[in-house]
C-alpha cells in the first residue's frame, strides 16, 4: 500500500469520539495517525494500521 505522510485515510473501525478520518503524521515501522475529529494521536505498527485502513481519502 503506497502511504505517504500528510495522507488522509478512512479507517475500518471508528475512533471512540465517533470520527473514522485520521492524518498520516508518521510513515515506518509504526505509523503516527492524528484523528481528524477530536486530534487525538494514536502510535500503530505497520502490519496493523494497513489492514485497517479502509481507503484513503487525499
Amino acid at each position: 500500500m503506497e502511504l505517504k505522510f500528510g495522507d488522509r485515510v478512512l479507517m475500518k473501525k471508528a475512533h471512540p469520539c465517533g470520527g473514522s478520518e485520521f492524518i498520516i503524521e508518521r510513515v515506518g515501522m509504526d505509523f503516527k495517525l492524528k484523528c481528524v475529529k477530536c486530534g487525538h494521536v494514536v502510535m500503530l505498527p505497520r502490519l496493523k494500521a494497513e489492514k485497517g485502513i479502509k481507503k484513503i481519502i487525499e
